[in-house]
């Protein structure tokens, strides 16, 4: 449950700060009012809450504009906007949320921004005036804006390490398939896959966020990440199916997914973790051999449906029997008929031919 409530506040928060990106009228107005040195506090959404902790101010319910951010901001009061930051609703307002909020803020502008953030669960922006910086208060979450350049920095660093992970990830991948095909593989093999696969997905949820930071600078930053990271959400799930612990007790995909998921850093790094996680035991069982189903390869495969990939390992059971399967066997399999059959039986060959001589060569 705690894990659920932060994926949520992570996902809220990330909704926010794409709502203030550079390129959005929102993060001009913002920087207008950072340069005019004026400060300003503005809560994004407006309810019966949010009515009932104001006072004071005047309705205005007018289109958002940057310039006219700026000038509201000149006067004393909380500016309030509707949730998408398109409208202005309310400026000049004295905001007055629950004193027993706990908050750790000193001035008063990013207190009061603190406590109804706190208090209403609207997202609250707070620009301040003596330190020049715009912080961002959404629930319990206090996240200071950094200019571009910063980010960007922060964003190719990343990016470079995902490089490094993703050529490592393709190598330990590509050994586990030559495995396979000699039904050599072991539970340890199978865990620093896993392993891999978790810790580039963990650096590119980092450089989706640096990519919602950025707005339209981040367009270059999202097309690179994009290449990198396709197909291995994809890779995660065919390695779970393919050995997912057989019994009445034994979890499903999403259960499994779900648990690598939650392992720590630290934890991760520990192959014996990762393999607990998978449901392949512990440390004694790290150097047990284990026998894959054939959905990782069967994928890899063209035009072949996932339907019938389902079919054929159903029948099959594993991949070994796949790889010694003819095409009159392959063709007893419903919806596998001779063309495809023949497909199959040349693409798992090739497969085959083409990681053996990736290993040794």
């Amino acid at each position: 449950m705690a894990s659920t409530d932060k994926s949520k506040g992570e996902a809220r928060l990330r909704a926010t700060l794409a709502t203030i990106a550079p390129g959005t009228a929102l993060r001009d107005g913002l920087e207008r009012v950072l340069r005019g040195n004026t400060g300003a506090l503005l809560v994004l959404g407006h309810d019966r809450l949010v009515d009932s902790i104001s006072t004071g101010g005047f309705h205005l319910d007018v289109p958002f504009t940057p310039t006219g951010l700026r000038e509201l901001a000149k006067m004393d009061g909380a500016i309030i906007l509707d949730r998408d930051a398109n409208r202005i609703l309310r400026a000049a307002v004295h905001l007055m949320p629950d004193a027993s909020i706990y908050t750790e803020e000193a001035g008063t502008r990013h207190r009061t921004a603190d406590r109804v953030a706190r208090q209403t669960n609207h997202p609250v922006i707070s620009v301040s005036q003596s330190m020049s910086i715009i912080a961002v208060y959404v629930g319990d979450t206090r996240y200071v804006l950094e200019g571009a350049g910063q980010i960007l920095s922060r964003a190719n660093q990343a990016l470079a390490t995902l490089e490094r992970y993703k050529l490592r990830l393709d190598e330990v991948s590509g050994t586990l398939s030559a495995l396979e095909i000699e039904d050599l593989v072991t539970v340890r093999d199978v865990a620093a896959v896993a392993q891999r696969l978790e810790m580039v997905l963990r650096i590119a949820r980092e450089i989706e966020g640096y990519v919602v930071e950025l707005g339209t600078d981040g367009r270059l930053l999202s097309l690179q990440l994009d290449e990198l990271v396709s197909g291995v959400d994809v890779e995660r799930e065919l390695v779970v199916r393919d050995y997912l612990p057989l019994g009445r007790r034994s979890k499903g995909v999403h259960e499994i997914r779900a648990e690598v998921e939650a392992l720590s850093s630290g934890e991760l790094v520990d192959i014996s973790a990762v393999a607990r996680a998978l449901g392949l035991g512990g440390p004694e069982h790290l150097d047990t051999a284990i026998t894959p189903r054939g959905y990782r390869l069967l994928a890899k495969v063209p035009r072949l449906p996932g339907a019938v990939v389902d079919r054929l390992v159903e029948h099959f059971g594993n991949l070994q029997k796949l790889l010694a399967a003819s095409i009159d066997d392959l063709q007893i399999v419903d919806g596998v008929g001779e063309l495809r059959a023949r497909s199959v039986r040349e693409g798992l060959s090739r497969l085959a031919e083409s990681s053996i001589l990736e290993r040794y060569v």
